[in-house]
């Protein structure tokens, strides 16, 4: 699944996923590491069990690999949509995020992702966001959270949190800044013409 001479950044599947929540960092961050092997860096995307999901929209996904078979990550990107519902009360989810935060460097969530993570205790008292339609639910997971209604995504250090989905792609080209150079980052924005302008 891995190479483990290289830095790893692990994407989560789960069933009820949002797609873009998803493979909007993958299209980024693939192409980065793809591109720009000499970097030192590979992403993944992983599920509980290794099979495929499927999505919130119906898309079935692959996944590289399982949970327990995954090397030890650098960055875990936390997707979001309907399948967080029901995490949100999954104590077995919640403490293997937990796991995760005390191993893991750089925790990153999309979307509805951050209502994961703040299940779980890891945005006590810090600046986070989610969709727009879940702010509310934010704060009332964890009153102490910061709540940053208007920012595409918020970077407190250790944690980086997302808007909905689309917005997972500014925070993936925002990792290429932070974890090779900003140049790199515009590198990949021009490769994969990422250069949003709505006809709406």
């Amino acid at each position: 699944m891995a190479d483990a001479d290289l830095r790893s950044i692990g994407i989560l599947l789960f069933p009820g996923v949002e797609e873009l929540d998803a493979v909007g960092p993958w299209e980024v961050l693939s192409y980065w590491t793809r591109t720009f092997a000499g970097d030192g860096w590979q992403v993944f995307c992983f599920s509980a069990d290794g099979e495929p999901v499927t999505c919130a929209k119906g898309l079935t996904v692959a996944a590289h690999g399982a949970t327990a078979r995954m090397p030890d990550l650098d960055v875990l990107l936390h997707p979001g949509g309907q399948g967080t519902r029901p995490q949100l009360a999954d104590e077995a989810h919640l403490e293997w995020v937990r796991a995760q935060r005390r191993s893991v460097p750089l925790m990153t969530s999309v979307c509805t992702g951050s209502l994961v993570f703040a299940a779980a205790g890891l945005l006590a008292g810090r600046p986070a966001t989610t969709h727009w339609a879940s702010l509310d639910l934010l704060a009332e997971l964890d009153p102490t959270i910061d709540v940053r209604a208007g920012e595409r995504f918020v970077d407190d250090g250790d944690v980086v949190t997302s808007a909905g989905i689309s917005a997972g792609i500014d925070m993936a080209l925002h990792l290429v800044a932070r974890l090779a150079s900003p140049e790199r980052a515009r590198e990949v924005r021009r490769g994969i013409q990422y250069d949003p302008r709505p006809p709406v």
